[in-house]
This record gives C-alpha cells, sequence and structure tokens, in this order.
C-alpha cells in the first residue's frame, strides 16, 4: 500500500518502493532497524529502546518506557551510519522478493539473455534477476556467446556461493514440454496431453502425446499444418530432431511406436519385469537400433521398459556379419566382372590397333602403286570414273601411235633425200672462200 505523498521523505518512499518492487512496510522496517544499529554503535546495546518513525515528515524518535531516549544531533548521525545499513536491507529485501516470484516461475520456461561466461558456468539476465546454467545444465551440441537470447527452463532455487541462486537448465526435458505448451494451443488448453518425453539434449528426443477429445489428432496437433510447429520447435532447440508419436495404452503397441521409423516389428512384453523382446526384419534392424543405438535408447526412456532388440536372423552382430559377408561377396563379384571387363577392352583395343596397323599398310600400298603409275613430278589424283579412264586410255594410245609414226618417218627419210656431196673438203674449202 502507497503512502500519500505530502512530504519529500514520503515521495522518497514511494519511489524507493516502486522503484525496487517492494512494499513501503519492508522499507520502514529496514530504517528502523538502521536507527538501532546506528544507536549501537554510538551508545552501546539499545535494550527496551523502540524507534518511532514518522512517514511523513521522516523525523526519528527513540522511546523507553514512553520516555524520549534521543540523544541530541541524532537525526544527521543516524543517517549518516545508517545509509549503507539501509541499503543493504532493502536489497536484501529486493532479492528476497525476486526469489519469491521466481519461485513461482519454478518449472517453467523464460527468456533471457546470456550476460557473461565465468569458465563452465554460464549467468543469464533474466530481467529482475539473474540465473546459472551449471554445465550439466548445457546442452553439449549448443554454442552460447554473450548477449544470446535464448528460452530457458527453471530448474529451482539452491544455496550457491552467493547465496541463493535461480538455476537454469537448457538440457531438461521440461523445456521441450515448456516449447511445445507455447506453441500448441490444445496442450496449453488441456485438449492435448503430453504423456512422456526422452531427451537427448542437442541431439533428439521423443515426446509420446495423446488427446482427450474425439476428433482431435495429437500428433497432428504438434505437428502442426506443414510442420510448423514443430518446427518452431526445433529451431529453438539448435536444430534437434524430434519424434512425436501418440502414446498408446497397450504396452507392445506403444513399444512399436516408439521404436518408429522401423516397421513390422513382433514386440513379446513382460510386464512384472518391464522388459520386452522385440524381433525385427534384418532390413529394419538398423533403423530400430538408430545410430549408436539412439533409437533404442530413447524408446526405452519413453516407454519404461527395457529393450531387447534383434534380427530375424540373429543378434545384431550376427546380422551385421552376414551383412558385410554379402558386401565382400558383392564386390568380390564386381571385382572380377571389371576384370573380365578390363582384359576384354584390352583384347578389342589391341585388335583395333592390328586393323588400324594393316589399314595403315594398305594405305601405304596403294599409295606406292599410284606413285607407280604416275609420274614423280606430274603426279596426279586417281581417275574413278571408268569412262574417263577410257579416254585417257584412248588419248595415249593415239600420242602412242603419233610417237610410232613420227619415228618411223625418221627412219625413212635418209632413203628419200638427196645423197650428200661426197667431197666434203671441197664443201670446207667453198667455205672458206665464202669467208674470204
Amino acid at each position: 500500500m502507497a503512502i500519500q505523498a505530502r512530504t519529500e521523505f514520503a515521495s522518497a518512499l514511494n519511489q524507493v518502493c516502486s522503484e525496487r518492487g517492494l512494499e513501503p512496510e519492508v522499507v520502514i522496517e529496514s530504517i528502523k532497524q538502521a536507527i538501532l544499529a546506528a544507536y549501537r554503535k554510538d551508545h552501546g546495546e539499545p535494550e527496551g529502546i523502540e524507534v518511532d518513525l514518522n512517514i511523513n515528515t521522516g523525523e526519528v524518535s527513540l522511546t523507553k518506557d514512553k520516555k524520549n531516549m534521543t540523544p541530541p544531533g541524532f537525526g544527521r548521525i543516524a543517517a549518516q551510519t545508517a545509509k549503507q545499513v539501509i541499503l543493504q536491507r532493502i536489497r536484501e529485501a529486493e532479492k528476497n522478493a525476486i526469489l519469491s516470484e521466481y519461485s513461482n516461475k519454478i518449472e517453467t520456461v523464460v527468456s533471457g539473455i546470456i550476460q557473461r561466461m565465468s569458465g563452465p558456468v554460464i549467468t543469464v539476465n533474466l530481467g529482475k534477476a539473474e540465473g546459472i546454467m551449471p554445465p550439466q545444465e548445457q546442452s553439449h551440441n549448443e554454442k552460447y556467446f554473450v548477449n544470446q537470447r535464448l528460452k530457458f527452463f527453471v530448474v529451482g532455487i539452491k544455496e550457491g556461493m552467493r547465496g541463493e541462486e535461480i538455476i537454469v537448465s537448457r538440457s531438461a526435458n521440461g523445456l521441450l514440454e515448456g516449447l511445445f505448451k507455447q506453441e500448441v494451443p490444445e496442450i496449453s488448453s488441456g485438449v492435448v496431453e503430453i504423456k512422456a518425453v526422452a531427451r537427448e539434449a542437442g541431439s533428439r528426443s521423443k515426446i509420446a502425446v495423446s488427446s482427450s477429445q474425439s476428433g482431435v489428432d495429437p500428433v497432428g496437433s504438434c505437428v502442426g499444418q506443414k510442420g510448423v510447429r514443430v518446427q518452431a520447435v526445433i529451431n529453438e532447440l539448435g536444430d534437434e530432431k524430434i519424434d512425436v508419436i501418440s502414446y498408446q495404452t497397450d504396452p507392445v503397441e506403444f513399444i512399436k511406436a516408439a521404436l518408429s521409423p522401423a516397421k513390422e516389428l513382433q514386440v513379446t512384453v513382460d510386464e512384472n519385469e518391464k522388459t520386452a523382446e522385440v524381433t525385427a526384419p534384418d532390413d529394419q534392424l538398423s533403423l530400430a537400433i538408430g545410430r549408436e543405438g539412439q533409437n533404442v535408447r530413447l524408446a526405452a526412456r519413453l516407454t519404461g521398459y527395457k529393450i531387447d532388440i534383434r534380427g530375424k536372423s540373429g543378434t545384431p552382430r550376427e546380422v551385421e556379419a552376414k551383412e558385410k559377408a554379402a558386401q565382400d561377396e558383392a564386390k568380390r563379384a564386381l571385382g572380377v566382372v571389371e576384370e573380365g571387363t578390363a582384359e576384354k577392352k584390352t583384347k578389342d583395343l589391341s585388335s583395333v590397333q592390328q586393323d588400324d596397323q594393316v589399314q595403315a599398310s594398305t594405305n601405304m600400298a596403294d599409295d606406292t602403286k599410284v606413285s607407280s603409275v604416275l609420274p614423280a613430278d606430274d603426279a596426279e589424283p586417281l581417275i574413278a570414273d571408268d569412262e574417263e579412264k577410257k579416254e585417257v586410255t584412248e588419248a595415249e594410245n593415239v600420242s602412242q601411235q603419233v610417237k610410232a609414226e613420227e619415228q618411223e618417218s625418221e627412219t625413212d627419210a635418209p632413203k628419200t633425200r638427196n645423197p650428200e656431196p661426197e667431197n666434203k673438203p671441197d664443201e670446207g674449202k667453198l667455205s672458206g672462200d665464202n669467208k674470204a
């Protein structure tokens, strides 16, 4: 209840209460305790002394058995001495108020900003208070940095080195549940209920949901249209994979659903021992087990049963050995085929090379034949047309006949010509005379 601000003291009192979120009675009680501490410092133990504080004017008086015991000038001394005590009391009252507020927020999701990182411990600014996130409450696949805004799950309030501390978490199952409550209206209204959660923070989670109202699909409500609801949760958790399955009252069907995406499973349950034996087809065994056994491990946490899984051909190791042997056999067969193919390619290549050599030899022989027929200097291309060949042959025959006739005419020429004079000297003489 606020005090009517008629004086400066009352105005200051109201301002402190509004800024710190405290009640006026708490602040007034802190001031009285500070005044008694100041009196004790100068005048000894204040036995039976009461403090009268006027909340309108701020005047202080000390009385004992209705007698005024206020020392002279005590107002100024008390103000100076009690300043630190009053501030300390107010801080303690403020902290208690904040802790009381966050005690009502335990197991809820709050928003905060990473303020500082002191080694493995991360301090988170939650607004009015600071939270502590120890290493065991951190997600191992997430990377944190200063001024990063995230959502945290309030684990509780514990006593620490600096008094009581608010512990927040990013790896708790409650963070997954709280995010689904914020994103799915059916869960917050109670129509869809979260029955069980199994989570490995930062890697993969499984959540089982059921509906209390006919016509409402619990899995579809959590996934949302085109997966928009579950995708919002995945983005907040750093791309953590989430499997949403429908809760079944029959443990056999529940275990089959928890081991999804594996199909065609045969389950035998011992409810007294809380154990289950699962037989999976050999091609579904790896899906049922998951990477490093993660899928079957989460399914066991979700259902509460100890699950022993094996393939139709035997234990997982036996199935793995058979698969490996089949793969090795396939590789060997593939190697033989590849070797035969390589040999065939080599033979074909050598055959092609031989054909190329034969063809090259043939071409060389043809070139030699042509060069022997044609003159070396006036080499001409071969004539492929038969008619042209005939014309060339006829022309050659005519040419040869003409040459023969010329030779005959040259042979017969001395017989028809006049004989030359036998007196050759006279001819020479004549020629000499002519010269003269």
